[in-house]
């Protein structure tokens, strides 16, 4: 399967935008050569409309031009969708950008959307990381279908996804099987670079990502929808070295980002979606913190860890999440017990409300119980994988309350039961049990026949469930 070449179309009709340029095959953008167009919608132009080239950000003018200097290493030209406009994708791969490499001059057609769009919602996907066609079958056969079946229950809701990086599991032949999956689920994707999605053997940081370019654009942008301001960023590093990466955002990112926000509202909603975790991963997160800090609602989405935790840092909040893949595919949960699964996101406004959406079950299924027997007493564990200090945990037993749970870091029993030990998970025995800070602990006495959990999130949802001791 070959990936048709948007660079050498005239035109692209994509979802939303067309894309037209002016070019010749046998011209190549010189140093001195500007970067030009116009941005419009229904033949109008649209002002102030954000275009960069990863390097500069410009806003279009009344009449909807814009020009940019590019950079001498600039490979892309793209529009920061604005808010009020379709997300423009080609089979529900965005698409808000084109290759610089042959042309000097660059249309962006937009499509005003038909609704408003302060409400909207969107779906985030943390490393389905597939390495095999099996992988792929599972992610057909469970976390696609799982989706279209959430999608359904939200009708004629504005709903958009983003997976934050591990799209594959260094086998990029399987981008495409991946991109069927979006394609499949309905609705547009944007893409972050995960460390396996980069190419190995092929130089240092700057070139790792050719493959990945090749099919989804641009590694750091921005775009908007309603009231809400979106960023992606490549906080990747590669070294050079095969497999050998940290966790680092380039100056070249914080310089585009500090201009990109710039022209935010401070009263939007920000979210950064990244595919390492900031608050212990990325050696330079203060720079990062530094440039969000002026946004009153300010959210981080990240993946790369396989298992699920939440962590403000001052007012950001970071939604490190548990991911589509589980334990790489070899079993129903993540390290730490939160099992497969992606993020569901409501935004209301500059306000967000989320929870995590376990693949095959109920959005209620919010924790999972389990008890063992102590020498004089029972024990009742709960893992309430989406917890963050703003939940109240409570039980009762046979009927009466109790107060709150304890709450410990331990390792989920299930986890211990699949993954634990040299010769487990089958195939894929580096998975090992993860200690996480969701565990909540009772003890009951051994007259104690039924324990029901109650767990309230920070918005005051409730989610019950019972165990027999």
């Amino acid at each position: 399967m070959k990936r048709r070449s948007f660079i050498q179309q005239s035109l692209i009709t994509a979802g939303g935008l067309a894309l037209t340029f002016k070019s010749n095959f046998l011209y190549a953008l010189s140093k001195n050569d500007a970067i030009a167009g116009k941005v419009t919608a229904g033949g109008k132009p649209l002002a102030n409309v954000m275009v960069t080239d990863g390097f500069s950000v410009v806003k279009t003018d009344a009449n909807g031009n814009y020009k940019i200097n590019p950079a001498d290493n600039a490979q892309f030209v793209y529009v920061s969708i604005p808010a009020g406009y379709e997300i423009p994708h080609e089979k529900n791969l965005a698409k808000f950008y084109y290759a610089i490499k042959n042309s000097s001059y660059f249309d962006f057609e937009l499509v005003p959307l038909k609704k408003n769009d302060d409400k909207h919602a969107f779906i985030l996907w943390a490393d389905p990381q597939v390495k095999n066609d099996k992988d792929v079958q599972q992610m057909m056969d469970t976390s696609v279908p799982d989706v279209k079946k959430l999608l359904k229950s939200m009708p004629g809701e504005l709903v958009h996804g983003i997976c934050v990086g591990d799209l594959v599991w260094d086998n990029h032949a399987l981008f495409y099987d991946y991109n069927k999956a979006v394609n499949d689920m309905g609705i547009p994707f944007f893409q972050a670079l995960g460390n396996h999605d980069e190419d190995y053997r092929e130089g240092g940081d700057e070139t790792s990502d050719h493959t990945f370019k090749s099919h989804y654009g641009p590694t750091y942008y921005s775009f908007n929808r309603g009231k809400a301001h979106y960023v992606v960023i490549d906080n990747v590093r590669y070294l050079g070295v095969d497999r050998n990466y940290d966790g680092w955002i380039t100056d070249q990112q914080l310089s585009w980002l500090k201009k990109d926000l710039e022209l935010v509202d401070k009263d939007a909603l920000l979210i950064v979606s990244l595919h390492m975790p900031v608050h212990n991963e990325v050696k330079n997160n203060k720079e990062l913190y530094a440039l969000m800090a002026n946004f009153k609602n300010a959210h981080i989405m990240s993946g790369h860890t396989h298992y699920h935790r939440n962590v403000i840092t001052d007012h950001i909040f970071e939604h490190n999440h548990g991911t589509v893949c589980g334990a790489w595919w070899t079993g129903p949960i993540c390290e730490d017990g939160t099992p497969r699964g992606y993020g569901v996101y409501h935004v209301d406004g500059n306000q967000l409300k989320w929870y995590y959406k376990s693949t095959g079950e109920d959005k209620s299924y919010q924790m999972a119980l389990f008890t063992d027997k102590l020498t004089n007493q029972n024990r009742v564990i709960a893992n309430v994988w989406n917890w963050d200090p703003e939940w109240k945990v409570e039980y009762w037993a046979d009927g009466q309350p109790k107060g709150e749970m304890e709450n410990q870091k331990a390792f989920d029993p299930l986890a211990v039961q699949l993954y634990l030990g040299d010769q487990l998970p089958a195939k894929r025995t580096f998975a090992e049990p993860r200690k996480t800070d969701h565990i909540f602990v009772a003890h009951v006495e051994p007259g104690v026949k039924k324990v029901k959990v109650v767990a309230t999130d920070r918005f005051g949802d409730k989610y019950e469930s019972e165990v027999k001791v």
